[in-house]
């Protein structure tokens, strides 16, 4: 099957090299023209602009945007000029939902199909798959059926859910239509939550770990963790990737204590208020992140102050 990429940073590069090695064809371009001739080097069709990109593409055109949120809609006012009725755009980053509605509005009044896909798998995707939370109309996700097939993970070694007796079979292979537009990003949105709160516990857990000398213990953390891995009830991918990190730095000195956010856990914070549903953790999750960038710097002293205020206790530095 044929499909246009637009984006290749790490994750679109490696998408298109696990399009291509399942017997794809794909037309790729970047802004960058570095990303470019990387593609280039290992034989994949590279354009250097957008019209050369629709024009090397056979209609119905499949074009999928690998691109930060911030420059989607920048993206699509600058390609959908040149898309056809019947083309379909597929967003696979890590859009807001409601954008996604708003979008495929929009194109829809252009005959064009607008598909969003929540892409999970990182820089382990060309090896180990994508997770696909795939959201918009039947027909032209199962069109791109081929291509979320080669991409997703397979069935792998991970045994099927026992009496499993509802839902597609794709969600077994690693991706599932979820939904209409939207559908599939507000899965990957809470997907995201979930995992700033799993990588909350893990962070927490083994910094009471790193403390071990307050009750007269010395811990080895590359070690826990690898115990951890085998036979745990906490074991899971997040782990092997802890693992992985204490067995390269075991003081983590090399890595910032600044940590980002970039945008899902905030917006599902909002969908669950908008829900009436309480999200004790993953709100928790968030708010540790604001503040290991020195966010609460200002409340705590307050609260110094006011220590000082009612009862004369002063801080010690």
């Amino acid at each position: 099957m044929e499909i246009g990429m637009i984006g290749l940073g790490k994750m679109g590069s490696n998408m298109v090299r696990r399009l291509q090695a399942a017997g794809h064809s794909c037309v790729v371009y970047d802004r960058s023209e570095e990303a470019l001739a990387s593609m280039k080097k290992e034989g994949i069709s590279t354009v250097s602009s957008l019209p050369e990109l629709t024009k090397n593409l056979s209609s119905p055109r499949s074009i999928w945007l690998m691109v930060p949120a911030g420059v989607v809609d920048n993206a699509l006012e600058e390609l959908t000029p040149l898309c056809a009725s019947g083309d379909i755009v597929i967003d696979g980053g890590n859009s807001d939902f409601r954008n996604d509605i708003i979008r495929a509005k929009k194109l829809a009044s252009q005959g064009i199909h607008y598909i969003d896909v929540g892409t999970s798998g990182g820089v382990w995707g060309l090896k180990r798959g994508y997770c696909l939370m795939i959201g918009g109309e039947k027909e032209p996700v199962s069109h791109l059926d081929p291509i979320f097939q080669a991409l997703a993970p397979g069935e792998g070694t991970i045994p099927k859910t026992a009496e499993k007796k509802s839902g597609p079979r794709t969600a077994e292979l690693g991706y599932l239509h979820c939904g209409p537009h939207g559908a599939g990003h507000f899965v990957k949105m809470v997907h995201n939550g979930i995992e700033y709160g799993l990588m909350a516990a893990y962070a927490e857990g083994f910094n009471l770990l790193h403390k071990g000398d307050k009750f007269g213990y010395d811990f080895d953390l590359t070690n826990v963790a690898e115990v951890w891995r085998r036979g745990s009830v906490i074991s899971s991918w997040l782990l092997d990737l802890t693992a992985s990190a204490f067995n390269q730095s075991s003081t983590l000195k090399e890595h910032s204590p600044k940590v980002s956010d970039s945008g899902e856990g905030r917006w599902t914070l909002e969908a669950g208020i908008q829900a009436g549903v309480p999200l004790h953790v993953l709100a928790a999750a968030l708010f540790s992140r604001f503040d290991s960038r020195g966010e609460s710097e200002f409340q705590n002293r307050l609260l110094s102050a006011m220590r000082f205020e009612f009862g004369g206790h002063a801080e010690q530095n």
